[in-house]
């Protein structure tokens, strides 16, 4: 941020998406040549700089990893905010639907992808920030096989004791069942609860949960997952959408949903998808677990990077970031 830029800087190239209050374009930085998204946030003469672009801009400025779109620069002008963010070819919803087989990607790239999300996901969490939103059109992806967390506009650092924020967040296919079930008091744990959704949709092509309400994606998650009780789950009759008639399913083998999971894959599926927050794996631990081993291994040899193997380089016609899926505020990952 060398503050000695202007938007005059940078040229705009096509617009990539738009979401509630912001625009992506497409740009280029006219004395380097170098391709930049510039997200164009429009700023309202009374109300001011929205309170979602102060808190993603100063996020933004702290978290640098490679696994996590940089942020260049912020270039303020009298009315709108200009974020100059690194170029990426498109987002993983894109990429699966155009390199994918019916949207299922090859088991080497989904461990390649997987190991970068909780890599992104762990620095975040190490950091004391959750992304709250992370889902496959949040996710960018580049060239290289890169993946890397975008939008952090639901993203809000969190303290100790854990604070009590909204549940109106996470795109519903991806919302972890504490949240749907009204916890004010959720932490990390909710972005493993979406890696892990992330996770089977990469192998299978299709949202795992894909429900239409609140309560639909409850009860999807529960044919599946099985119905808790307060016996699996104490404390459960005390969240503000318990309901006790809920029909009792049974717990339904992941293997049998998700055949084209290995075993070791599936472990690790079920170790992100509990149900009860506490019993999810931390991102660390995630990292550290066995389906991993082959690809960790590959990284230590002479230049060999899990971006590296199998991923495809992107085929972007339309330039990338099209939403496909309508969720607020959202505008192609950045």
């Amino acid at each position: 941020m060398d503050g000695k830029r202007h938007a005059a800087s940078f040229q705009q190239l096509e617009k990539l998406g738009e979401g509630t209050y912001a625009t992506v374009f497409k740009g280029r930085n006219r004395q380097t040549g170098e391709l930049v998204a510039l997200k164009e946030i429009h700023l309202d003469s009374e109300e001011g700089t929205p309170s979602t672009a102060i808190r993603e801009i100063s996020l933004m400025k702290e978290l640098k990893h490679e696994n996590i779109v940089a942020l260049h620069d912020v270039i303020h002008t009298e009315n709108k905010l200009m974020l100059v963010f690194e170029y990426m070819d498109g987002d993983l919803k894109k990429y699966m639907d155009t390199q994918g087989d019916r949207g299922a990607l090859k088991p080497p790239v989904i461990k390649s992808f997987m190991y970068q999300l909780l890599k992104g996901i762990d620095f975040c969490h190490k950091n004391r920030v959750l992304h709250r939103d992370l889902k496959p059109q949040n996710l960018l992806i580049n060239s290289k096989g890169q993946l890397k967390l975008g939008d952090f506009g639901l993203a809000r650092a969190f303290g100790i004791p854990v604070n009590t924020f909204s549940n109106e967040v996470v795109t519903l296919w991806y919302r972890a069942p504490d949240v749907l079930l009204g916890s004010r008091t959720y932490n990390t744990s909710i972005d493993i609860w979406s890696a892990g959704c992330i996770m089977a949709e990469m192998f299978s092509g299709r949202p795992l949960f894909p429900g239409t309400t609140n309560e639909d994606q409850i009860i999807r998650i529960f044919r599946i997952m099985g119905t808790p009780s307060e016996r699996t789950w104490p404390g459960l009759s005390q969240f503000p959408e318990y309901k006790d008639s809920w029909q009792t399913y049974a717990t339904q083998p992941l293997s049998s949903i998700l055949p084209q999971i290995d075993p070791v894959g599936i472990d690790l599926l079920q170790r992100l998808l509990q149900l009860r927050p506490e019993l999810r794996l931390s991102a660390a631990e995630a990292l550290a677990h066995p389906w991993f081993n082959d690809l960790v291994m590959a990284q230590t040899g002479p230049k060999q990077h899990p971006q590296h193997l199998q991923a495809q380089p992107m085929m972007h016609p339309h330039g990338g970031y099209q939403q496909t899926v309508p969720s607020q505020g959202n505008y192609g990952g950045y």
